[in-house]
């Protein structure tokens, strides 16, 4: 039987989050991506708590023009912004089971650049 590529995605996902995990010190920035829209948000798992979020389709930002990778970077400056806010400036980077590459690495990138490091 053939593996698809969500499942693919998923198996990697997996083996990834048995390495990365968020604690309060240092939580886990986590993102999803769909064929539209890019999400992320940084996860305290000790706590189970969502410390902040962003996505594409916030006001500000599904308001903007440019490529899906454009609008990434943008998604990673507002995620970082509002973590900054929140306190928290050292993050772990969970990839999701996607590739470092294209709109996450763009995701990542964005972040840096407003201030988070990891």
């Amino acid at each position: 039987m053939a593996v698809t590529k969500t499942q693919r995605r998923l198996k990697i996902r997996r083996s990834i989050r048995k390495v990365v995990s968020g604690t309060e010190a240092r939580p886990r920035l986590s993102v999803f991506r769909s064929n539209k829209e890019i999400y992320a948000q940084v996860v305290d798992d000790v706590t189970g708590k969502t410390i902040a979020a962003a996505s594409s389709r916030d006001k500000n930002i599904s308001s903007a023009k440019g490529t899906k990778t454009e609008i990434a970077a943008l998604v990673g400056k507002a995620v970082a912004e509002k973590a900054l806010k929140a306190g928290v400036d050292t993050i772990s980077f969970d990839r999701g089971g996607y590739l470092y590459h294209g709109r996450v690495k763009s995701l990542a990138d964005g972040a840096r650049e407003a201030g988070l490091k990891f």
